[in-house]
């Protein structure tokens, strides 16, 4: 797919990965629809960086653990820019929690969040997505291919991801392609000192962290050269995976 002048909608492009996301398309010249909720000012900042290096870009906010407001949000881009060709599934929550001390309240926001809110937002992306013979992206991580017990919910929810993956694939095939990438520590926490670091980058069989720019190379393989790959999870994680 030729990304410039295509329309791009990012999930929980506000922060952290989600906005490094939206900051990479933009510089391939799409046309970004920047999601956010609770990061009203980053996603501003974003805009705004955007449309001074010539982009365009505007803001939607939006409550995803609303699965109606999920399902409402492509139509909203489509409404501004009228077209949608690239939805990327950024939006997630990562809460520290064992199996024992998860509440219901905590699993209600983590897979609503993590999971259905992917679910729903792509059921509204659909018809435009396959008009447009656009490209899913999913955002899973290593939590959904191995089991991480002190983040019970989270993994549970992105495993179901990397299923909803080949799912969506299925169904929305042959008119869009739909894969996700599992980054493992490309992004990790600022809470994360210098010691904690060191010991993630000696655990991995590349022996360094990744940086944002790892993940962002996998997902633009995918949407700019991946036309014959479809319900794939591509790991990017230096081999964490292979431990």
């Amino acid at each position: 797919m030729e990304l410039a002048g295509r329309v791009a909608l990012v999930t929980g492009a506000g922060q952290r990965l989600g906005r490094a996301i939206a900051t990479a398309l933009a510089a391939r010249g799409m046309r970004l629809a920047i999601h956010y909720h609770a990061s009203d000012a980053g996603a501003r900042e974003l805009e705004r960086e955007i449309a001074g290096e010539g982009g365009e870009a505007a803001c939607f906010g939006a409550d995803l653990t609303d699965a109606e407001a999920a399902r409402a949000l492509p139509a909203q881009v489509v409404a501004r820019f009228g077209a949608l060709d690239v939805l990327v599934n950024s939006a997630a929550v990562m809460r520290h929690l064992s199996f024992e001390e998860t509440t219901p309240a905590q699993w209600d926001e983590i897979v609503n969040l993590n999971l259905r809110a992917v679910f729903f937002c792509t059921q509204g992306a659909a018809a435009a997505l396959r008009s447009a013979r656009g490209k899913v992206v999913n955002i899973a991580d290593l939590g959904g291919l191995e089991p991480w017990p002190g983040y019970a919910a989270h993994s549970v929810s992105k495993a179901g991801v990397v299923m909803l993956t080949k799912v969506l694939a299925r169904s929305l095939a042959p008119d869009v392609t739909v894969n996700a990438i599992a980054p493992g520590t490309v992004l990790v926490p600022d809470s994360y000192d210098e010691a904690e670091r060191e010991r993630l980058a000696a655990a991995t069989p590349l022996r360094r962290l990744g940086r944002p720019e790892d993940a962002i190379e996998a997902i633009l393989y995918l949407l700019e050269r991946g036309d014959f790959v479809t319900g794939e999870t591509l790991v990017v994680d230096g081999g964490r995976l292979l431990r």
